[in-house]
């Protein structure tokens, strides 16, 4: 049994699989490490119910379908083409019926009150052509909260087609952005990654910036300015307790925990120079990792703590840097023409994320962490701040246009699948968390 309490109540109370093959067919895996890719015909009848039940099943369906078809790798079928209903789909599919609407992968689904304010959900995952079932699990959860529910079936849909996990079970932090250009204000808030279950963290009084979620915990780690002076903050989401972190003499900037969530890495400005920081939670030291007269700053750790990406003018053009979590044997690894920053490490640690200006365009793109490879997702205007999925295949970012409106997107690394993420207001800086259940 797991629970969540706080802001985001208890969700996720118990998991069990049942009856499914150990093994997948050939038939249904979307091979995803190539380019673009054709999206799988999905079918996803409502989850069948009793009295209240029925809303939920539906409900439940319907987010599942959303969540696989923003993917971009699955083309889920209007549930008008649908031949067996989901009463009859219970006592097993009529195959036939699915080849004919073209489905390769089936989804049926029951839920069931159970008392106490908590519904059991169940799922089974059909192979359509090879007439046989590849998944089937069951949840149990507070009714209220079968949203989550509904992100976890997708998440094992998609981790059972791609052989890659899922990113549905996440939430999004970011800078909600109000008022005239001149006069901006910036709110912290939080969102299921879907753009559901939106919460304003802070009340805007005070100007906030840059969130990171902690790997390890409930945490989110930003930038604020109390007074005009720079603070960093930790904001915890379970209890909705905030604490300082420290208080800067001048200017800070981007703090980012490290892997295990111990430490915070950070850039600041002291007597002229900007160089980076890392300080020890517990203790509150912080220890100087670079020292140079250029600017260094937007660091952040590869996903086993071992080594540091950041960008710096160092070379008389802003670049990306890798270094070791010591501060030693730095090595440039940008190697395009234009300038790079604010370089994220992917969470499977084979790609770094990037802001890049050229041409008098800015970018989003990726690149090896030895510099190769280096593939360019989007350009546009105004485009930065790329964040990471916790599966490594998906980025989310923020863009402006001339008008100073800003937005959230999402794309893969095809460059192909891009979404607008939806929120109340513009929005900036996002931050993608972990899965919820990994917290």
């Amino acid at each position: 049994m797991k629970r969540l309490t706080g802001l985001f109540a208890a969700i996720l109370v118990v998991a069990v699989s049942f009856g499914a093959r150990a093994e997948q067919t050939a038939e249904l895996t979307i091979d995803i490490t190539g380019g673009q890719v054709k999206p799988m015909p999905i079918a996803i009848p409502a989850f069948s119910g009793a009295g209240p039940d029925a809303q939920i099943g539906a409900d439940v369906a319907r987010v599942v379908s959303d969540d696989l078809e923003r993917s971009g790798l699955f083309a889920p079928i209007d549930p008008k083409a649908f031949i067996q209903d989901s009463a009859s789909l219970q006592s097993g599919p009529r195959f036939q019926d699915w080849k004919l609407i073209n489905a390769q992968a089936l989804v049926s689904g029951l839920a069931q009150s159970r008392g106490n304010g908590q519904v059991n959900v169940q799922f089974r995952l059909w192979d359509v052509f090879g007439g046989q079932q590849i998944a089937g699990f069951q949840y149990t959860a507070a009714s209220n909260n079968w949203r989550r529910v509904a992100h976890k079936i997708a998440d094992e849909i998609y981790k059972r087609i791609t052989g890659e996990d899922g990113y549905f079970d996440t939430r999004i932090v970011y800078i909600s952005e109000t008022g005239p250009k001149d006069k901006r204000v910036k709110r912290l808030a939080i969102m299921d990654q879907d753009g559901e279950n939106h919460k304003y963290l802070t009340d805007g009084a005070v100007l906030v910036l840059t969130p990171r979620f902690s790997p390890a915990a409930q945490d989110i780690t930003y930038m604020s300015y109390f007074n005009n002076k720079p603070r960093v903050y930790l904001f915890n989401i379970d209890s909705g307790q905030q604490e300082v972190l420290g208080d800067f003499p001048g200017m800070t900037f981007a703090p980012r925990f490290s892997p295990d969530g111990s430490k915070v890495i950070m850039s600041m400005a002291q007597g002229g120079n900007t160089d980076i920081f890392v300080m020890d939670i517990r203790t509150r030291r912080s220890q100087k990792l670079t020292d140079s007269p250029a600017i260094d700053t937007s660091p952040c750790y590869s996903p086993d703590g071992s080594k540091v990406v950041f960008n710096s003018d160092r070379g008389g053009e802003q670049q990306l840097y890798v270094m070791g979590a010591d501060g030693g044997n730095v090595q440039r690894i940008s190697k395009g023409q234009g300038r790079y920053a604010t370089p994220v490490w992917s969470p499977r640690g084979d790609l770094i994320a990037f802001t890049k200006m050229a041409g008098g365009q800015f970018q989003i793109g990726v690149m090896r962490p030895d510099g190769s490879g280096e593939r360019i997702l989007n350009t546009a205007w105004l485009v930065e701040g790329p964040t990471w999925a916790p599966n490594g295949r998906v980025l989310a970012f923020f863009s402006q246009d001339q008008r100073g409106v800003t937005k959230l997107h999402s794309i893969d690394l095809t460059g192909y699948n891009e979404r607008i993420l939806k929120t109340p207001v513009d929005g900036s800086d996002p931050a993608w968390s972990p899965l919820l259940d990994n917290q």
